[in-house]
């Protein structure tokens, strides 16, 4: 089964406030007593599904933060935020001009004219910029590699003039441009670059409803389409772990790149449906269906399937991405229980009309027509 790239945000109570919650939090993490010295941190973005944990994280270990976006999506933050609002998009960072910050995290970034022109307001004005990337930037995934595997290369004349729009027309180029961007982020701040590429991030607030799928089908029950034979390897980061070890990389100011995926260990689909199930007390009936059968009935891995890929032929190394060099730097993860658990209760929070469809995965009706199928094949075999 071939898989494609496009498979693949009153200051005297909020500071107390902030203060009793960077403690709290601080110590439930099990770091350091010792809080790390403030850090002045500027968030490009800050309001997607990894920047609020960035953001809360980052307050409750005493750093300073601004957040610079366009302003459309409004958060509540448990203590001070500073907040400038612009448009990369258009090139509009005058708010940024005149300031200084000790770290700027790019969170958002996929067109390389982006990280240009941040570049060109921001040069000589932080001390550290951290780009956060992609495991899509690798050119293959034929075999089990580290962050010195070839990248893809763009396809196209002149990435700068890519935009938003011919971006989404074409997502091929998602691999490519974040690649680009990580070369331009390294030319505008050479030497204090940190490249962040992380998996396949999962947890609550996850929009794309990716690896949500799972514990929400998990816990309606019945009979379960689960894919291949249970052996395929899957990675997986939970977004608020993403989030807490970019704020301390920062607070070392480590640079270099480094793959963010998780967990420690291999994790196999069959384990990690198994482990979803123990933590929200289903008991679920699963039924295997192989590849290539699924291939024949056009579900799709990755999208129809969530979280799989098939461990072998051109995906081989898909879910086997070497970790080994964000472990040494700090990279930890909660329970895959942890993740699972909060992950539904999140979902169970949202409005009625938002459970009733859920945006990845199999529809009820596709599931059982495809179960159907392979039951009168297999038996008919």
């Amino acid at each position: 089964m071939r898989i494609t790239r496009r498979h693949l945000l009153g200051l005297s109570s909020a500071a107390l406030a902030g203060l009793a919650l960077r403690k709290q939090l601080v110590f439930a993490a099990g770091t350091s007593k010792q809080l790390p010295k403030p850090l002045r941190i500027l968030i490009l973005g800050g309001t997607g599904l990894t920047g609020p944990y960035q953001v809360r994280y980052a307050l409750s270990r005493g750093h300073k933060i601004t957040l610079f976006n366009r302003g459309k999506q409004p958060h509540t933050w448990p203590g001070p935020v500073e907040e400038l609002i612009g448009d990369r998009n258009t090139g509009d960072l005058k708010a940024l001009e005149g300031r200084e910050w000790d770290v700027c995290v790019d969170n958002p970034t996929t067109l390389p004219f982006w990280v240009r022109d941040a570049g060109q307001v921001l040069k000589g004005k932080v001390k550290q910029f951290i780009f956060i990337s992609t495991l899509s930037v690798y050119a293959d995934n034929l075999k089990p590699a580290d962050e010195l595997a070839p990248v893809a290369s763009y396809p196209g004349k002149d990435a700068m003039a890519e935009t938003l729009e011919s971006f989404r027309a074409n997502m091929e180029l998602y691999g490519p441009l974040k690649a680009l961007s990580e070369k331009e982020a390294e030319k505008q701040f050479p030497g204090l670059t940190t490249v962040i590429r992380p998996g396949l991030i999962i947890g609550p607030g996850d929009e794309s409803d990716r690896f949500t799928y799972w514990p929400v089908r998990l816990d309606r029950g019945g009979e379960v389409l689960a894919p291949g034979d249970g052996s395929d390897p899957v990675q997986i980061i939970d977004t608020r772990d993403l989030a807490e070890w970019t704020i301390r990389m920062a607070e070392r100011q480590v640079i270099g790149t480094f793959n963010a995926t998780g967990p420690a260990r291999s994790l196999s689909m069959k384990e990690m449906l198994a482990g979803i199930a123990t933590a929200i007390h289903a008991d679920p009936k699963l039924v295997w269906v192989p590849a290539d059968f699924l291939e024949s009935e056009k579900v799709e891995a990755w999208s129809n399937m969530p979280v799989w890929v098939p461990g072998q032929g051109d995906s081989a190394g898909f879910a086997r991405r070497s970790i080994a060099k964000a472990l040494a730097a700090g990279l930890t993860f909660r329970p895959l229980a942890t993740t699972a658990a909060d992950t539904l209760v999140w979902f169970k929070e949202q409005p009625a009309e938002r459970q009733t469809k859920l945006k990845a995965g199999l529809t009820p009706a596709r599931e059982k027509e495809v179960l159907s199928k392979w039951k009168s094949q297999s038996h008919a075999g």
